[in-house]
């Protein structure tokens, strides 16, 4: 499953696509915001929001993204290496 994190520390980019990858998905991570980031999130299986360490502005082009592409989207508040465990965990039930 492809999965696209929007949010996040960046100091913990490494370790959250370790998770990922252990757990046998491929995961995008968008921690600042970026010219195009629309265009950059593509079409994965879902889309996982960091709700605590995130702008406005990003969540606004996501949701956007989400809804014309209906990608799924799940919201965590916490930004931790156990919400990402918890988030996969949710998202492999659903999808």
């Amino acid at each position: 499953m492809s999965i696209v994190l929007i949010g996040g520390h960046d100091r913990m980019h490494r370790e959250y696509k370790t998770v990922c990858k252990k757990a046998g998905h491929k995961l995008k991570v968008f921690t600042q915001m970026s010219g195009g980031l629309s265009k950059s999130i593509g079409t994965p299986d879902a889309l996982l929001i960091f709700t605590s360490t995130v702008s406005h502005k990003m969540v606004k082009i996501a949701n956007k993204e989400a809804k014309k592409k209906n990608i799924p989207i799940l919201r965590c508040h916490s930004s931790s290496i156990d919400a990402l465990h918890n988030s996969i965990k949710n998202l492999e039930s659903v999808i």
